[in-house]
């Protein structure tokens, strides 16, 4: 199970500061602006937008790759005497 909390001790003044004045720019609380970072270099919004694609496809789509395996799935009888 993952942790629910996460310290992080000792920031600098420097990252401190530069923290906030990004979350107020954002119009986010520090903790939010700090999750989004931290999820951005570990490429987890990546991941979750690639999973997303895979849940969500339109009815076109299905159709769409429905299509391509049936062109696959043709059979040359020729070949198969």
């Amino acid at each position: 199970m993952a942790p629910k909390q996460i310290t992080i001790r000792n920031p600098s003044p420097e990252l401190s500061s530069r923290l906030k004045a990004l979350a107020e720019a954002r119009g986010e609380s520090l903790n939010a602006t700090i999750l989004h970072l931290l999820e951005e270099a570990v490429g987890a919004d990546a991941r979750r937008a690639r999973l997303q694609r895979y849940a969500t496809w339109s009815d076109a789509d299905v159709r769409e790759f429905e299509d391509a395996l049936a062109e696959q799935r043709q059979i040359d009888p020729e070949l198969w005497k």
